[in-house]
């Protein structure tokens, strides 16, 4: 089976999920104690008539169950999810408004557990038993067992509050204007408008933050890496390419980490959409105003649209995650593809 077969097969399966998760979120919103109008136009709107009837129209309030379906996920597919109780917007505005600076942590969380997690787990299994190895177990139980509120302060304290190399909460200065480009990555922004003090200073808010939260998952990719890697290590054929003459470079490279990065991909993929759905502590820490902290403040309100908005969202980012994941299995094992 070629790649691009492989792909149609992949996105065709994601359909079937969509309508899971569309039909899993319409369900919540009718069984939550609550009016269905207090979900979609709030308390306060239900004292005009012709708001209620205008969100009766729209969302088929009138129709049977199967019919409210449809026109929840015609509105879904509009971008309507209603508007929040608390911040009176609507919520798609509010996700759009609140997600880069939770895509940006992520993927600086998993670049930085990706760079030192990745080597340091093949260095750990290549020289399995010796210090390096002892010393890369201790980093990922460090990691692992240290809780990102607890890490979180502590690092401020000795970066911020003591030795003052490194900022504070935020995402940038609070007395820095706060950049306006087109896509809500400051860093990303700034680049493209040419700020080199604003790319610097959001730089330097990103470390903390990142740090703290792609430690646990560091040690993740680290131990998964060595445990893996060590498997594929005492395989016939590895013994085999060795006993042929070949640099054990290229061994390594080429016959056994290729093998040995499926389940190293698998916990990248979980990880990333762990980081974009658990980053609730790390944001509230450091005042990172990212999707987990609009989750609890929404949950907090009984803010019903923010809670159901927020929900499709995070299922959906799971499902791209791992729809990528499933991709590159294919493009990494060829054999993937004839599953």
């Amino acid at each position: 089976m070629g790649l691009s077969t492989h792909i149609i097969r992949r996105l065709l399966l994601v359909i079937p999920m969509l309508i899971g998760v569309t039909l899993l979120t319409f369900l919540v919103s009718r069984v939550v104690p609550a009016d269905p109008l207090v979900v979609i136009v709030s308390e306060k709107a239900l004292d005009h008539p012709d708001i209620v009837e205008a969100a009766i129209r729209k969302w088929g309030l009138d129709k049977p169950l199967p019919q409210q379906y449809l026109y929840y996920v015609w509105n879904l597919a509009h971008g309507d999810l209603g508007v929040s109780f608390k911040t009176k917007r609507p919520v798609a505005q509010d996700l759009a408004q609140y997600l880069p600076a939770t895509v940006e942590l992520s993927v600086a969380s998993l670049l930085f557990a990706t760079a030192v997690g990745l080597p340091l787990g093949i260095l750990a299994a290549v020289k399995a038993g010796s210090w390096i190895d002892h010393l890369a177990r201790f980093i990922s139980l460090l990691g692992a067992s240290m809780p990102p509120f607890w890490s979180g302060l502590m690092a401020l304290f000795l970066f911020y509050f003591k030795a003052r190399i490194l900022p504070g909460p935020g995402r940038i200065d609070a007395r820095a204007a706060t950049p306006h480009g087109i896509t809500g990555l400051y860093l990303l922004d700034t680049f493209l408008l040419g700020d080199t003090n604003a790319f610097a200073d959001a730089l330097r808010h990103l470390i903390l933050p990142s740090v703290i939260l792609g430690w646990f998952t560091l040690a993740i990719i680290c131990r998964i890496t060595r445990s893996s890697l060590l498997e594929v290590l005492r395989m016939d054929y590895i013994r085999t390419a060795r006993a042929k003459g070949l640099h054990e470079r290229v061994v390594l490279l080429r016959h056994a980490l290729r093998n040995a990065f499926i389940p190293t991909l698998t916990t990248m993929g979980l990880a990333f959409a762990g980081l974009m759905t658990g980053a609730i502590m790390t944001e509230t820490i450091f005042a990172w105003p990212g999707i987990g902290r609009y989750a609890v403040e929404a949950a907090v309100n009984l803010d019903y649209p923010a809670v159901l908005g927020t929900t499709l969202l995070i299922a959906l980012i799971y499902i791209f995650v791992n729809l990528i994941v499933d991709i590159l299995y294919g493009v990494i094992d060829p054999r993937i593809r004839e599953a």
